[in-house]
């Protein structure tokens, strides 16, 4: 059997490095030999002994921009498929448009998992152009949910595959049992978190104003967890309008799940997503959802509305409306809540992963 180099240059905070944890140490118990291409070695610690780093262990790259990240490892790529005699597969979970290239100068399999809806990022034409000719001469191609596999194929003309992100039960369950202070959280209140890189992407920017939009006398708390390049806005906003004993920015933590687990409301003010792993812990948990109706994933996952709430990108007026009548909303919420609850086996750890052991499987 080949082994296969997953390529991933920055290893981050978000989502798809949920992922790449859960899946990669997954195929590795089930035999297959991985390899991690990548700059960030600081991350080895979340991958099961027997997976290798081929990538950069210098402590200068770890936080370094990420396109840099990306030059480094596809000149250690070129190097890898041009030295070495052995058979191999590359998985690419990031950059998968320069990987295919460098893949393909070497007659090397090349498969690629897609992260965020072609909506969100294709809006320059060259660019999308030169993507749709390069990720047709990829061998495979996975996408993580039912709309951004229709989304895809229709703008660039190609058949791929759907797998859902693989959900461990178990790991929410250790972590939300952590002692930390909740102190910010109040009784009688309502206990809202939003989770998410602090970016235009994730526009957390609404949930400020629909908290300001909140009558004065509205027993709110909200904490807002992760980090990112709009943190100097949220925090000017917050100061502007005197809205700090009302909502907290917490900054970027290893375990949020005790936040979210003694929360009330979780919120999602994404621009556009992939599947968004935040809206299924949230469901896990069995937590009231509000979530943008952004491509792709909160729709599928919130079953069009049925299991939480949708509202239009960007509005915060809709948003204060659903935050203010959630008490007189309830039995409404209770069964919105038990409605995804019921529907959560979509996202079945054992059977998505394997899922993605048959998708190398089937490509070496």
């Amino acid at each position: 059997m080949k082994k296969t180099i997953i390529f991933i240059p920055s290893i981050e905070d978000g989502g798809v490095e949920k992922n790449l944890f859960v899946v990669s140490n997954f195929l590795k118990k089930k035999g297959l030999s991985i390899e991690i291409l990548t700059c960030n070695h600081n991350m080895s610690k979340k991958f099961i002994r027997g997976i290798n780093f081929i990538g950069t262990k210098n402590k200068f790259w770890f936080n370094k921009n990420r396109y840099i990240k990306y030059f480094i490892c596809l000149f250690i790529l070129f190097v890898n498929l041009l030295t070495r005699k052995e058979k191999l597969i590359i998985f690419a979970f990031q950059a998968n448009i320069y990987a295919i290239f460098i893949a393909k100068i070497f007659n090397t399999k090349i498969i690629t998992r897609s992260n965020s809806a072609p909506a969100g990022w294709s809006k320059n034409t060259i660019k999308t152009s030169i993507y749709k000719f390069l990720i047709k001469s990829a061998d495979d191609v996975m996408v993580n949910s039912l709309d951004f596999k229709k989304s895809f194929e229709k703008k660039f003309k190609i058949k791929v595959k759907c797998i859902y992100n693989p959900f461990d039960k178990s790991f929410i369950k250790d972590k939300i049992k952590s002692k930390i202070n909740l102190l910010f959280f109040k009784k009688n209140y309502l206990n809202i978190v939003s989770v998410g890189r602090l970016t235009d992407q994730k526009d957390q920017l609404i949930l400020l104003k629909s908290i300001r939009l909140l009558k004065k006398n509205f027993k709110v708390r909200l904490v807002i967890i992760g980090k990112g390049e709009n943190k100097k806005l949220l925090q000017n906003f917050i100061l502007k309008y005197k809205l700090q004993e009302k909502i907290k920015l917490l900054g970027y933590l290893e375990n949020p799940y005790p936040y979210i687990y003694n929360s009330d409301v979780v919120i999602l003010t994404s621009k556009f997503e992939g599947l968004p792993n935040i809206l299924l812990e949230a469901q896990y948990l069995k937590k009231y959802i509000i979530s943008t109706d952004c491509p792709t994933g909160p729709s599928e996952i919130l079953l069009k509305g049925k299991a939480g709430d949708l509202i239009r990108i960007g509005d915060f007026k809709k948003l204060t409306q659903l935050i203010a009548n959630y008490n007189k909303r309830k039995k409404i919420i209770i069964n919105k809540i038990n409605t995804g609850s019921k529907k959560f086996y979509r996202f079945d750890y054992d059977i998505n992963c394997m899922k993605y052991l048959n998708f190398i499987k089937h490509n070496q």
